[in-house]
């Protein structure tokens, strides 16, 4: 059977996310705290345009509920950490429409010595149980926040998620573009060769595609552009624009980049690289859930994806507490596309 992932941009029946519960992520009370209350934050705005469920560990259903509110669906599961782009079910649709989920095999982001996921590799079976759908099992070591599809054949990926040490050791370019098509029915798969320079860090993903560039509809993609030359992330932002200026599509059209800047800060407090992105965006019915950093950029990207998406209502986010444990909005959530959507 032929299963499609829909691109983000087509319709959702619901959008999940997982509660962060105490873990190394949050090391102590009070990060704990700022990090409930940024996901929380973030419910609320996609709630605006469609349901939220959220995954919650046992016991912590009413610090959920209270920042929460009433119209966030509560769901309680064992979980190590709070990333449901990545420990949850990629979605897919058959030819008529039905739902299917894939479940990668997760293993803490390539087996980082900091991570725990004993439970959040079960998470996507889970979930996909919750729905109600056939779930599509993989051998291939991947996360959702590793992948971005057109929802018309193309997928991005990075060289140093799908083929890093870390995850698929011994896996080929050809073997992993056969796992990643076979499930996500795609055809033309686009390397990146790494992510950005603060994705390497502690809490990093070592290179997640979804904080670097991203399909903003069949054609065109957004790519993240870091304009100050002092950062790193300078040198590798002008060689994804030159990757992606010179790609086609899997239907042949050439790549129309869209670059958007970069937030102006370019160290957190400790003096570490950051690596803020506003390609890190969530879609959801009829609005854009965007990154914001108290920085002077955040209107600037916030006018480029009104342009972009001029049919959707822009939500800006504070997500610089998110960021600090690893990811961003579109890190946090996970849609799940309606039925019927073929």
């Amino acid at each position: 059977m032929t299963f499609r992932m829909p691109a983000e941009w087509e319709p959702h029946e619901r959008t999940w996310m997982a509660w962060p519960g105490p873990n190394p992520t949050f090391t102590d009370d009070e990060e704990l705290a700022e990090a409930r209350a940024a996901w929380a934050s973030v419910a609320r705005a996609v709630r605006r345009f469609e349901p939220v469920t959220m995954v919650h560990g046992p016991g912590q259903g009413a610090s959920a509920r209270e920042l929460l509110g009433p119209d966030v669906e509560l769901v309680e599961r064992e979980l190590d950490d709070a990333w449901m782009r990545d420990i949850g079910p990629t979605f897919v649709t058959d030819r008529a429409g039905q739902l299917a989920a894939v479940d990668w095999t997760f293993n803490g982001w390539g087996g980082q010595d900091w991570a725990r996921w004993e439970h959040d590799a079960k998470i996507a079976a889970q979930v996909a149980d919750l729905t109600g759908v056939a779930v599509l099992g993989s051998t291939l070591v991947n996360e959702g926040g590793a992948i971005h599809v057109d929802g018309e054949g193309t997928v991005l990926l990075t060289e140093t998620v799908q083929l890093g040490a870390g995850r698929n050791p011994g896996w080929t370019r050809e073997q992993v573009e056969a796992e990643i098509h076979a499930k996500l029915g795609t055809t033309k798969a686009i390397w990146l060769p790494h992510g950005l320079a603060g994705d390497y860090g502690t809490y990093g993903t070592q290179g997640h595609v979804d904080i670097v560039a991203a399909f903003a509809r069949p054609g065109v993609v957004v790519v993240h552009s870091q304009r100050d030359p002092a950062h790193p992330d300078h040198a590798r932002s002008l060689e994804y624009v030159e990757i992606l200026r010179g790609e086609t599509d899997a239907r042949g059209r050439r790549l129309e980049v869209v670059e958007i800047p970069a937030p102006t800060v370019l160290k957190d407090e400790d003096g570490d690289w950051v690596d803020y992105s506003y390609i890190n965006h969530y879609l959801c019915n009829g609005g854009v859930v965007l990154c914001a950093f108290g920085d002077p950029n955040d209107e600037l990207a916030a006018g480029i994806f009104r342009r972009l998406f001029p049919d959707r209502t822009v939500t800006l986010v504070d997500a610089r507490t998110i960021f600090a444990g690893g990811g961003g909005i579109h890190c946090i959530t996970q849609q799940q596309p309606r039925a019927g959507v073929r």
